[in-house]
């Protein structure tokens, strides 16, 4: 392996960031095992936990080679087994010339490639055979995550030849806001679709069993995504800086803009609410985190954690069973943050210190002066991932649901998913004494609401 022009600096970043990035999944785990109930909570980790393993060993087998390989299509890179072990003439994400081995930027597409799918299994919770999902995960990145990824991650060689056609259009997409986030939104909605609504939704409370467990949950993917953001700019640099501080700001300010809108329509904020703006808020900024300023980042924040907190009634008006909010949190807030782009974006340039070379990136948006270019693009890249995504993910649930069966059988169900298909539960209730759970709150599975409108009766 070729080593000459590596910095020793960049390489120990982004290992670290990769790192960070993983630990995001273990996140999403506690953050979807505690806003279900108590007889899923296992289940719902695990869905998390087996797309670690299905997801790492499809990317060493041939979904590097497939999302970053070297070919000559703005479609796919190269259909083969993949060589991990070999430099390929090629820019890394966001068109940056790499400064760090092959193998370290491909350990870190590797975790955004297992967390993307992860974060589906939120809108199928409770429902679900699990060896049916991890068939479905193999072929949803083979089909959809991969490729995807080539579009808007992949800017070719130095000649551009090869590139994802997102990419060479000019979409700006810093870490993911089209690849992960709207991608995983739209699958998920349409698998929700597929399988069906939960027995008893509407009518019984489906009550998050552990709202601590959101909290931790919740901390862990604040935590990582300083990796999944400031990672991207695949070096210790000012564009690292910018989306690492962009990163936190908005994500705070998605928490204020999401209890905000609790306390105007409920007259209370709750810690489910607050744990769900930030999570917003980090969608939000995924894509823009180094193209807007940090002010603009706040604002984004609070539009946001507003928006989404609103979007999350929508499966209740539409009559789809999204059951952790993956649609009304990730699919909207990644199309906010995409599009946001395209009024906010400006340009940005830093200089070495004590030298005259000076870097320089991103396009100005609408509001300076850029016109409505970039926002057309935005929406471009946006909206075909969408339909992308949900087009063929709904065709892949259809198909896996009319063959081997994706849902479990009713009493499964109702007896609960950890015993029907793990045979264990995560509480030994012989041991807690009384009833667990009582007076929690009765805000609906993964709502992130108290909307009493939506609340139902057990």
């Amino acid at each position: 392996m070729n080593l000459s022009g590596m910095s020793p600096g960049d390489t120990a970043w982004i290992l670290a960031a990769t790192a960070l990035v993983l630990i995001m999944t273990p996140g999403l785990a506690f953050f979807y095992g505690g806003m279900v109930r108590a007889k899923s909570v296992l289940n719902m980790m695990m869905m998390s936990f087996i797309t670690i393993g299905v997801v790492s060993f499809l990317w060493v087998a041939y979904g590097w080679a497939e999302a970053f390989g070297n070919g000559s299509s703005s479609i796919v890179g190269i259909i083969g087994w993949s060589h991990l072990g070999s430099e390929v003439n090629q820019l890394g994400s966001n068109g940056a010339v790499l400064t760090i081995p092959a193998l370290v930027f491909s350990a870190f597409q590797l975790m955004f490639a297992i967390i993307t799918p992860a974060l589906i299994s939120g809108a199928i919770a409770d429902r679900a055979k699990f060896m049916t999902w991890g068939i479905f995960v193999a072929l949803w990145v083979t089909l959809v995550y991969f490729p995807v990824a080539h579009w808007v991650f992949d800017f070719g060689g130095t000649t551009s030849k090869g590139a994802g056609w997102l990419a060479a259009l000019g979409v700006e997409d810093f870490a993911g806001g089209s690849a992960v986030h709207i991608n995983a939104g739209a699958a998920g909605l349409a698998l929700a679709l597929v399988l069906g609504k939960r027995i008893g939704w509407k009518r019984d409370p489906m009550r998050p069993h552990n709202i601590p467990l959101v909290m931790i949950g919740a901390g862990l993917l604040w935590f990582g995504w300083f990796g999944f953001n400031a990672g991207s700019a695949l070096a210790a640099n000012g564009q690292s800086a910018l989306a690492f501080m962009n990163t936190q700001v908005a994500t705070a300010a998605g928490v204020l803009g999401w209890c905000l809108v609790e306390k105007l329509r409920d007259g209370k904020a709750t810690s489910l609410g607050g744990a769900s703006g930030a999570v917003a808020g980090l969608v939000a900024i995924t894509p823009a985190c180094a193209f807007i300023a940090p002010w603009a980042a706040i604002v984004l924040g609070v539009l946001v954690g507003c928006i989404c907190a609103m979007a999350v009634g929508m499966k209740y008006r539409l009559g789809f069973d999204d059951s952790l909010d993956v649609v009304g949190v990730h699919m909207v807030g990644g199309i906010v943050g995409c599009l946001f782009i395209g009024f906010f974006g400006t340009v940005f340039a830093t200089t070495n210190v004590g030298s005259k070379t000076t870097t320089s990136w991103g396009v100005n948006g609408l509001f300076y002066g850029g016109g409505t270019t970039l926002l057309g693009h935005q929406a471009i890249g946006a909206f075909s991932v969408l339909a992308y995504s949900f087009t063929v993910t709904y065709i892949l649930g259809w198909v896996l649901d009319k063959t081997i069966g994706f849902r479990v059988d009713a009493e499964t169900e109702i007896d609960g998913i950890d015993l029907g298909e793990h045979g264990e539960t995560g509480y030994d209730w012989a041991t807690l004494g009384g009833t667990f759970g009582g007076g929690h709150s009765t805000v609906a599975a993964g709502s992130g609401s108290t909307n009493k409108a939506e609340e139902v009766s057990a």
